[in-house]
């Protein structure tokens, strides 16, 4: 079974109107390092949820006044609190009890009476989830690598000076000016015969 990483002083507000349940809960996420606050009374739950500002909610669904599955809904429409993750927690299991559950906007489900490891194994998991999901998701995407066959725009090679020969070409390059044309062999220039000297 691999360890999960937990960090200290995570905040989880319990909803349950059963004192015993309630004690439970808090005694076992207070033994693992967690900062438990209790909530009797289903109607305060969303007051105490803005001023305690928890990193999970465990939600007893089955209370007088108000069930868990209306507080949920409320929760979940609330822009500054449907981040929260909820853990629901029901003695009732019958089928569609779960998928009611997640509909309302849970992201996790134990039955009661809970197996203790299962109850905080459950806990850790949704912590990893919100702490998944809080953080940044956008990666800083690679620069491309410059192609090698292109130049970078204002590195053009100068032009090779006169006389001096082009280090790509290797050939000298010509004064600047027009040549002079070449006589082919056999041939003598038809113009006039320039003097010699007298």
């Amino acid at each position: 079974m691999c360890s999960r990483v937990r960090r200290v002083g995570q905040k989880i507000l319990v909803v349950e109107d059963n004192e015993l349940n309630l004690k439970l809960f808090c005694d076992l996420l207070r033994a693992h390092g967690y900062e438990a606050e209790p909530v009797r009374d289903g109607r305060e739950a969303v007051e105490r949820i803005r001023a305690f500002a928890p990193d999970l909610i465990v939600m007893d669904i089955q209370m007088p006044h108000i069930s868990g599955l209306e507080l949920i809904e409320q929760i979940k429409v609330d822009d500054a609190l449907l981040r929260i993750p909820i853990m629901a927690v029901t003695a009732y299991a019958a089928r569609g009890d779960e998928e009611r559950i997640r509909d309302a906007g849970a992201e996790g489900y134990v039955s009661k009476p809970i197996s203790v490891l299962r109850f905080v194994e459950s806990v850790a998991a949704l912590l990893e989830v919100a702490a998944a999901r809080a953080a940044p998701v956008e990666a800083a995407e690679p620069e491309p690598e410059p192609d090698e066959e292109e130049t970078a725009e204002g590195d053009e090679p100068e032009p090779a000076a006169d006389g001096e020969a082009d280090p790509e070409t290797n050939e000298a390059a010509e004064p600047e000016g027009q040549a002079a044309p070449e006589t082919p062999e056999g041939e003598e220039d038809e113009g006039e015969a320039v003097p010699g000297p007298i």
